[in-house]
């Protein structure tokens, strides 16, 4: 079922999905028991029955560790703070273009949470909503989780208002050129290096194998961000794609970025660009992992240069993305035919059933 046409004349709120991460070391152990609380994180049969003492042993193990991470990039996620200025600069842009909305921002896993966020906009008098998730590239884990999460809380405070959401955006012509200037401005860096000697590792954030097997249509999002960009920028360095961020036993997609930097480093490949391609805001998976682990893990075998791309946070380029799709939603029916499209491009793999439109 379509979700209803809105009105371009009538007061908007506009929400932002985001992660969210702790606002200090004390909230590092209460982030993660949310995280690992949430259902579509955990779940396999009669999970309702182990979610809540598997949350809690897996964060009080994790949390020593994670601390310590938070604490080499100044005691806390800077997530919320750049959150907040993409907020405001599509607030800016949206009143640049006369339109009457507001933007609001809901964290899944810590403040401001979803149940803080709804309760805003059902006192604030908005006829209408737009949702609009900080995860170009959709996945169960991500969006999906985003989106249930928000439907629970506005059911259970009542907030019955015509809302659309946006599911993904994983080509948008904005993005794309969003992430090829910051390529550009990184390249910067390896003035004194040939392009040929200089490898464009692009980095996402991994999912589960079984998430794909069932349809999540992530990866193929994510490859087509990657081919998109790289057709985009026209360089002429090899370039390669793998994931990040593994938690548990469960095989996740491959390769890895650790394997991929011992890889590069074997063949003598001494000046490595990495570029977070499914992150769009700094945090710990590119201010720690990345820049601090995976750093250290690729001077020890050889590199020599060792860049890191800034995610895209307030990039003027990736606000006028966002603005472009409020006006969508606003001014026409959107229907998201990414999935279906490149599904059938590359029919071997399972048919995406989890994008919600």
């Amino acid at each position: 079922m379509k979700n209803p046409l809105l009105d371009a004349h009538k007061k908007t709120a506009v929400v932002l999905f985001q992660l969210g991460g702790p606002d200090s070391l004390e909230a590092v152990e209460p982030f993660l028991l949310n995280l690992f609380m949430d259902p579509d994180i955990i779940d396999f049969p009669l999970a309702f029955l182990a979610r809540k003492p598997l949350a809690q042993f897996i964060s009080s193990r994790r949390s020593p560790k994670v601390q310590t991470n938070y604490k080499m990039i100044g005691g806390k996620s800077p997530i919320l703070d750049l959150t907040r200025l993409q907020a405001d600069a599509l607030n800016s842009r949206l009143i640049q273009q006369g339109i009457q909305a507001r933007v609001f921002i809901a964290m899944r896993y810590w403040h401001p949470m979803t149940n803080e966020t709804v309760r805003e906009i059902k006192s604030g008098g908005f006829d209408q909503l737009i949702l609009i998730p900080l995860y170009p590239q959709f996945s169960q884990a991500t969006t999906g989780s985003s989106i249930n999460e928000w439907n629970r809380q506005a059911k259970k405070q009542g907030l019955n208002i015509p809302t659309r959401f946006v599911c993904c955006y994983p080509h948008h012509p904005k993005l794309l050129e969003a992430f090829v200037e910051n390529i550009n401005n990184s390249l910067e860096h390896f003035s004194t290096v040939s392009p040929e000697n200089i490898d464009l590792v692009f980095s996402a954030h991994g999912v589960p194998i079984r998430y794909i097997q069932k349809g999540d249509p992530y990866q193929l999002h994510i490859e087509e961000t990657v081919r998109r960009v790289v057709e985009h920028g026209k360089w002429k360095s090899p370039y390669t794609l793998c994931f990040q961020s593994k938690v548990g036993p469960m095989q996740w997609l491959k390769p890895s970025l650790i394997d991929t930097l011992e890889r590069l480093a074997s063949e003598g490949r001494k000046h490595l660009l990495i570029i977070p391609i499914a992150f769009v805001t700094d945090h710990i998976e590119t201010l720690h992992e990345i820049n601090i682990d995976a750093r250290n893990h690729a001077m020890i075998r050889g590199v020599q240069q060792f860049e890191l791309m800034p995610a895209l946070n307030d990039h003027p380029k990736f606000i006028e993305c966002l603005a472009d799709m409020v006006v969508q939603q606003l001014t026409h029916t959107f229907e998201c035919t990414t999935c279906k499209t490149l599904w059938r491009e590359k029919s071997e793999r399972p048919k995406p059933t989890k994008c919600p439109q």
